[in-house]
């Protein structure tokens, strides 16, 4: 319904809420930076220009002022903060708009651990836009905790809030047309539909496209981003924890392309959220490596507006919402306020609305493990070679190396020498049993071991290590958590944060879980590994629709043939 006094405000004729005077405005749709003064009335813009008639009057004395940030493409468990905490991190930096498709927590507890998230979000100064997880579970290649078919997404995409389909990840599902994945198109049909195509090129993108899917995340290389670019799809330029693709993709975003472009951080660990920033820091990095930065908020802000038809937000404009952020200096993106709907919730990055602690939802009892011992985790040798993951650093996908291994009775070893791990994932979703088995090299660990409840996209229970003690060890302590990463040696836990919501999500705040997070990085730098973020790679090895070599608790997965392996 269209608000007469909104209008009557914009006309001057009764006075505003609040006027934002003597600001500088980004204008993301001419590029330009504008004087003038900003009314707000209703928590929605009543116009720009010159307006001085307000119950408040905040003078903002130059500063720049720019719409709220948009983050297009984000899996906010991967933050391990509940949403709230989540909030804490995120809208100080100026993010006041997320979309996300929650699949992570939706392949642990189904529907109900999307609904606590959606719920959680209602009463933040955030705008929290859902995507459909269109891959629950992602792939028939491991075992996941919930299945969402048809019947189920048509259910969410009814949801308030859902906007359209999530990334499908079974790109080979896709250009298969397998029914239940093209059925699942085709109930998202006039809605945005988000794609996921590592390293999908010629006819088989093309036919990927076909299906009607419109954006992709996953290129790496520049080359691979221009094809998708070319061939129709909108480009999320992915700068994560653990995937950092701007550097590389940045040349993509020229005068004539930009407007096809966004940014987006895919996966971002608390300790970057809190030290570095979020979509804010992907911003203020691509004008570090020379992006003109009224170019760089644009990415931020009317791209993934105008992409995911948010109707209302992305600008400083009338009749946009008042999602707006102060900026004293441009280059470094020095934001000082934060305004949600009108009312101002964040002051020189500190919050100023509540957050209070939550219960859980009912999703703190997902760790079900079926009991093994010590010698489930033996490998067993196949032959003189075997297939072994390659870590590559500063992305999310592997190689596959067949490499000579020692061989002790029959039983492979780890070869801290070599640089050539242990890796294992044990099911925790229905107690069956399944231990997947498999080698590692790229972490770097000289003792101990590593593991985790977080292991994209099922979110079995995830180790690595030099050893079968410590691995069994880490294990057990992620069991006893109900969820969690773990740090191990001599038998001994070193490090440790639980995650008890769904094994993704601490009950903790923002600040406990930073802390408990950079005390496990530091031990797992103390143990040897070279890698920033060793326990966000760790979450990716589990893997398989990234090529090219994965191990789930079914085994290792071969993501280029798209198969288990033996």
């Amino acid at each position: 319904m269209i608000n007469n006094r909104l209008i009557s405000v914009a006309k001057g004729e009764l006075p505003a809420d609040l006027v934002l005077a003597n600001a500088r405005v980004v204008n993301v749709f001419t590029g330009e930076i504008e004087p003038g003064n900003v009314a707000i009335y209703g928590g929605r813009i009543a116009g720009v220009g010159d307006y001085s008639h307000a119950r408040e009057v905040l003078d903002l004395g130059g500063k720049y002022l720019a719409p709220g940030l948009i983050d297009g493409h984000v899996h906010i468990e991967s933050s391990m903060l509940d949403m709230a905490q989540y909030a804490r991190a995120v809208v100080p930096r100026g993010t006041l708009a997320v979309v996300t498709d929650l699949h992570e927590i939706a392949n642990v507890s189904g529907l109900d651990g999307m609904r606590y998230v959606m719920n959680s979000a209602r009463r933040l100064p955030l705008e929290l836009f859902l995507m459909a997880p269109s891959c629950v579970p992602a792939t028939h290649l491991e075992t996941s905790g919930a299945s969402l078919g048809i019947e189920e997404l048509r259910q969410v995409l009814r949801w308030r809030g859902c906007i359209g389909l999530g990334e499908l990840m079974n790109f080979p599902g896709v250009i298969g047309g397998d029914e239940n994945v093209l059925g699942k198109i085709d109930l998202a049909r006039g809605r945005v539909i988000d794609g996921h195509a590592p390293g999908l090129r010629g006819k088989n993108l093309s036919a990927y496209i076909a299906a009607g899917i419109r954006s992709d995340h996953e290129s790496v290389s520049l080359e691979e981003a221009e094809e998708k670019l070319r061939q129709g799809m909108f480009i999320m330029i992915r700068e994560g924890s653990s995937e950092k693709n701007l550097e590389a993709l940045l040349p993509l975003v020229t005068d004539k392309t930009y407007k096809r472009c966004m940014f987006v951080v895919d996966d971002r660990s608390c300790v970057d959220l809190l030290g570095d920033g979020d979509i804010d820091a992907v911003v203020r990095k691509a004008i570090a490596l020379g992006l003109d930065p009224v170019r760089a908020i644009q990415l931020a802000t009317i791209n993934p507006a105008g992409y995911f038809r948010l109707e209302g937000l992305g600008a400083v404009a009338p009749g946009y919402q008042a999602n707006l952020i102060t900026i004293s200096d441009l280059p470094s993106l020095q934001i000082d306020m934060v305004f949600y709907q009108g009312r101002l919730v964040a002051r020189e990055g500190k919050p100023l609305f509540s957050a209070d602690k939550v219960s859980g939802g009912g999703l703190t009892s997902t760790v079900k493990i079926k009991p093994f011992n010590i010698e489930a985790l033996k490998l067993t040798a196949s032959g003189e070679t075997v297939p072994v993951i390659e870590i590559v650093p500063g992305q999310i996908i592997t190689r596959k190396r067949m490499e000579k291994v020692k061989v002790v009775d029959g039983t492979v070893m780890p070869d801290v020498s070599r640089d050539i791990l242990k890796l294992v994932v044990v099911e925790r979703h229905k107690a069956s049993g399944n231990i997947g088995l498999g080698l590692v090299t790229g972490f770097g660990l000289k003792k101990g071991a590593l593991a985790s409840s977080i292991a994209h996209d099922s979110h079995n229970i995830v180790a690595v290590g030099t050893n079968d003690e410590d691995i069994f060890a880490a294990v057990k302590e992620v069991e006893k958590l109900r969820g969690g990463l773990v740090a191990v040696a001599g038998g001994k836990v070193l490090a440790s944060l639980a995650l008890p919501i769904a094994g993704l999500l601490s009950d903790e705040p923002l600040e406990t879980v930073v802390n408990k997070l950079s005390r496990l990085e530091q031990v797992a730098a103390e143990l040897g590994t070279r890698l920033s973020s060793p326990f966000s790679t760790l979450s990716f090895v589990a893997l398989p629709v990234i090529p090219e070599l994965r191990l789930t608790d079914l085994g290792l997965v071969d993501v280029n043939e798209f198969k288990l392996i033996k």
